[in-house]
């Protein structure tokens, strides 16, 4: 079976995250889409993260309809930083009968030979790149072990949901019914 992983903080999981990773599903030979819900990101310090176990909440709520999306929480006990490298190693430990794929963004396409061990990631995993707004072009899109798709580029931002919450306006839309409902009763981003 062939796994999608879309790796991410999701602080929150916005609509953006449902289609990209319903595109996948629909349009490669992916039949799971794994949340990976990162504790931290090695290239990113956000003060404004909430605590991991509530995003995972947040993720399982926003595909709890859904029997070919999981969440995973296997970065919280692994050392921080974690990299995706190791985290793609673990997996395929643990799961030898999966083939796991990598889903990025374009955008971090350019940037992507200077994630650790990236050489290794391309050869054993690959990628699944979406596109996205203002992104640079990369060598890598012809690499064989690069798939590009066609997806819309919806550029939601966490951060401006972040500041709707906690300005008290609206963010329907933006996330999932479940997602702004779980804001909402715990009070997350105030």
């Amino acid at each position: 079976m062939e796994i999608g992983l879309f790796f991410g903080s999701f602080n929150p999981v916005h609509t953006g995250h449902m289609i990209i990773a319903n595109l996948v599903k629909e349009t490669t030979d992916v039949q799971e889409v794994w949340f990976i819900v990162s504790p931290q990101n090695p290239f990113k310090k956000n003060k404004n993260l909430l605590h991991e176990f509530d995003r995972i909440d947040m993720v399982n709520a926003a595909i709890a309809d859904d029997y070919s999306f999981r969440s995973s929480d296997i970065e919280f006990n692994m050392p921080r930083p974690s990299y995706t490298i190791d985290t793609l190693t673990i997996l395929q430990e643990k799961h030898p009968d999966k083939k796991f794929r990598l889903i990025i963004g374009e955008d971090n396409l350019a940037s992507f030979p200077k994630w650790k061990n990236y050489d290794q990631i391309l050869k054993h995993f690959g990628l699944i790149v979406y596109p996205r707004p203002h992104s640079k072009t990369s060598e890598l899109t012809s690499h064989i072990n690069v798939e590009m798709i066609e997806a819309p580029q919806v550029d939601i931002s966490a951060t401006l949901i972040r500041k709707l919450v906690k300005n008290e306006k609206s963010i329907k839309y933006l996330v999932p019914d479940q997602v702004e409902g779980l804001i909402k009763k715990k009070g997350f981003f105030k």
